[in-house]
Parts: C-alpha cells; sequence; structure tokens
C-alpha cells in the first residue's frame, strides 16, 4: 500500500512537470491509484459521491465571488487609483517610488487574492513611472516581483480560502490571521526598498515633491475601496455576515466603485464575469483532482504511516516544521501556488496534527496555515524559476533576468527574516483572531 501512495505522489509531480494540468494530474493519478487499491467499482462510486458532495457545498461559492472582486477591481482601474495615492504620499522620498509600489500592491491585494494578477496589474502602472524617474532595473522589476506576491497574502486570499475549506478551518479566522504577516510583509519590504535607496541612490532618485493640498486628492479616491475591505474583512469576522456573503458585498461593492470611477462599463463587465467563469472552472478541477487524490493517498495509508515515522524521530517539532518550509519553498519555484498547496496538504496536515507544538489542533492549522502561505509567496519570487519573476519579466523583456534577480533578493532576505519570526512566535498570526 506505502509503495502505491509514493508512487502516486511521484507520479503527479512528474506528470505536473511534462505540462499536464494540474487538476487533470491529480485526478487521473489519484483515480489510478484508487482503483488499484480498492477496483473500479468503488472508483466509480466515490467519483460520483464526492463530485456531487464537492460542488454543492455552499462554501465553495466564496471563491468566484472573491475571484469576481478581484477582476472588477483590475477592469475598473483601481491599479491606478491606489498607486497614485501611495506615490503622492511617497514619491517625493529617495526610493519614494518603489515604496509606492510596495503600498499600491499591498492595497490592492485587499481587494484582488491573486499574487500573479497583483504583479501583472500593477506593473502596467509602476513600472512605466519607474523608467521615466530613471529607477534601476533590477530595483524596479525586483520590486514588482515583490510586491506582487503581497496579493496573495494580504486577505481576502484565494488560497487561503481554499485551504480553510480543505481543512475545514474558518475562513474569517484565517483572513484575521493572516493581517499582522502581511503588514510585516509590507514593512519589511519597504525597509529593502529604503535600504537599497540608501546603499545605490542612483538607483532610485526621488520624484518631484506633490503639494500638500494635492495628495490628498488621489487619497479621497481610494477610500471607497478601503471601505470594502474593512467591511468585508470585519463583517466575515465579527458575524455580520458568512465568508461567502461578505464575498458577494465586496464584489458588488467593488463593481459598483469600478463603474462610478468610469474604469468600467458593459463590455469590461462581461469580460470579468466570463474570465471569473473560466477561472472558477479551472480551480473546479482542480479541487476535484485533490480530493479524490487525497482519498486514494488515505486509502494507501501513506499520510498517517509518514506521520507516525516522522513524530517518532528523535527530533525537536521545529525542525520536522523547518523541512516542510523547505519543501513548499522549492516547490514554490516550480509549481502554482494552489495546485502546490492541494498537492500536499494530505501528506502534511495529518504530520503537523501530529506533532507537539504546545498548541490545541485548531491553532497548530491557522498557525500552518500562514506560514504555508508565507512560504509559497517566498518560492514564488526566489531564483531561478519563481513565477512572478517570469510574470514581471514578461512585463519589462528589455530587462535581462539576471538583473531581477540581483533586484529581488533582498526581499527574499526579507521574506526568510519574517518566517523565522512568524515561526518562532506563533502569536503573531494567533492573537489577532484571538486563538492565543
Amino acid at each position: 500500500m506505502l509503495d502505491i501512495g509514493i508512487a502516486m505522489f511521484v507520479g503527479a509531480l512528474v506528470l505536473i512537470a511534462l505540462r499536464m494540468p494540474v487538476g487533470v494530474a491529480m485526478l487521473l493519478v489519484g483515480g489510478l491509484g484508487y482503483a488499484v487499491i480498492s477496483g473500479w467499482m468503488p472508483l466509480l462510486a466515490t467519483l460520483r459521491s464526492i463530485t456531487f458532495s464537492k460542488f454543492s457545498s455552499y462554501t465553495l461559492s466564496v471563491i468566484p465571488l472573491f475571484l469576481l472582486m478581484g477582476d472588477f477591481a483590475t477592469k475598473g482601474g483601481l491599479n491606478r487609483a491606489l498607486f497614485a495615492a501611495a506615490r503622492a504620499w511617497l514619491g517625493h522620498r529617495r526610493g519614494g517610488l518603489a515604496l509606492a509600489t510596495i503600498g499600491g500592491c499591498a492595497a490592492f491585494g485587499a481587494i484582488c487574492g491573486s499574487s500573479l494578477a497583483t504583479a501583472a496589474t500593477m506593473s502596467q502602472v509602476a513600472l512605466p513611472e519607474m523608467r521615466k524617474q530613471g529607477y534601476s532595473p533590477a530595483l524596479s522589476t525586483g520590486t514588482l516581483a515583490a510586491g506582487g506576491t503581497l496579493g496573495i497574502l494580504i486577505p481576502p486570499s484565494v488560497i487561503l480560502v481554499i485551504y480553510a475549506i480543505y481543512t475545514e478551518q474558518s475562513i474569517g479566522v484565517l483572513f484575521v490571521a493572516a493581517v499582522i504577516p502581511g503588514i510585516l510583509a509590507m514593512l519589511g519590504y519597504m525597509a529593502v526598498v529604503a535600504l537599497y535607496a540608501r546603499l545605490v541612490p542612483a538607483a532610485a532618485p526621488p520624484a518631484p515633491r506633490i503639494p500638500w493640498r494635492e495628495r490628498w486628492r488621489p487619497t479621497l479616491e481610494v477610500w471607497p475601496v478601503l471601505l470594502v475591505f474593512g467591511l468585508v474583512i470585519t463583517g466575515i469576522y465579527a458575524g455580520w455576515f458568512s465568508a461567502t456573503e461578505g464575498a458577494a458585498v465586496g464584489a458588488v461593492a467593488t463593481g459598483v466603485i469600478a463603474v462610478a470611477l468610469g474604469g468600467m462599463r458593459w463590455a469590461g463587465l462581461k469580460e470579468s464575469l466570463l474570465s471569473t467563469a473560466e477561472t472558477t472552472g479551472l480551480i473546479f478541477i482542480v479541487l476535484l483532482g485533490a480530493e479524490l487524490f487525497s482519498a486514494a493517498l488515505a486509502l494507501s495509508r501513506l499520510p498517517a504511516e509518514l506521520s507516525a515515522a516522522i513524530a517518532g524521530l528523535d527530533v525537536p517539532p521545529l525542525v520536522v516544521l523547518a523541512m516542510i518550509l523547505v519543501i513548499y519553498f522549492v516547490l514554490g519555484c516550480f509549481m502554482e501556488s494552489m495546485a502546490m498547496v492541494l498537492l500536499t496538504l494530505p501528506i502534511f496536515v495529518p504530520l503537523m496534527l501530529a506533532l507537539d507544538f504546545g498548541l490545541n489542533p485548531a491553532q497548530v492549522m491557522v498557525w500552518f496555515g500562514i506560514l504555508v502561505l508565507v512560504s509559497v509567496e517566498v518560492g514564488m519570487i526566489s531564483p531561478p524559476f519563481g513565477l512572478n519573476l517570469f510574470v514581471i519579466n514578461g512585463m519589462a523583456k528589455d530587462v535581462p533576468m539576471a538583473q531581477t534577480y540581483r533586484g529581488v533578493a533582498g526581499f527574499v532576505a526579507s521574506d526568510v527574516v519574517r518566517i523565522v519570526i512568524l515561526v518562532a512566535a506563533p502569536a503573531l498570526s494567533l492573537w489577532l483572531p484571538g486563538l492565543w
């Protein structure tokens, strides 16, 4: 049985490396493994039951609603308004446009939930401005690649929604738990920019100072976005409405703001709806594949046996946790974040619950969810294969990849420091949602 489980895990990784769609790879490997262990008729019966039980879940409707919220924000040009507001207050400082880019990415991440979308969208606005001001290509592209990762760390995050559904945790609790780590990420990135600008002044010249009176105009244009973010996150956690209802409120409010600001019309609405439907379909295929893959792994007893074996080792639990985070770090360089998380959770969740961190199971699951999210984020900007690096390089085709690697090095170092802090101090993730 264990041999079948190991072969399934390795086979899924190989198929994904060969560019097979992640959902199809997990569905195929999971189906074959299930059939080998239990037979074809039990496989068909399981497929029938899990397909209905999974996709009839009301909770899953939160995914297309948050996706629609982010698409409305993109189509409505809210990225431009957010960057303009950040630039008005920070642009005159040395490295100010890079600081404004980090701030804009954090704000846009609060209504987007996707790392790649945040990086690509903010690049359209910030990259031309930094080039015009004479910023070095390394700092410009490195800032955008790192800032984009805030899209999956600042709630609402699609990855956190998927993690919450899989581990049966509260979406609202996980969103609130991510707030302090998200703020730490933003401040850490800003510190890297400030240090870079001090060490290499020519790489980040200051922009002209905007008079105080003119700073308030772009700032006032973004207050509806901040209001939507506060309403959704506070409303979900305070119990005013469920996560799905909060996502619906956020989607409608963001759509209204996008129309009111003049950035979205009928054509944009149709494009947003179609894009959301396509992305939702892809995510649901991955979820179905992950469900069958998890069921087959459970039958092979690989997760249970691995958990028991590692829990019995004479090593501290934190050493095991460090090994898991390194695995996520490496996989994040090659794989899309959602697929990576769903592929590995069947193995790592039982293992984490088997270890003694001095926390109860609910605390462990929330803390681990934040650590997974941060580790995935680091992998997305880690040379040589971080996905965000290729997104930014595609937007800035004239910048050699080697320069982007140099530009992102300081941000990766900041992320590593933040992971160490979050591992050493679980309270940073658990205090705000009241779990500490």
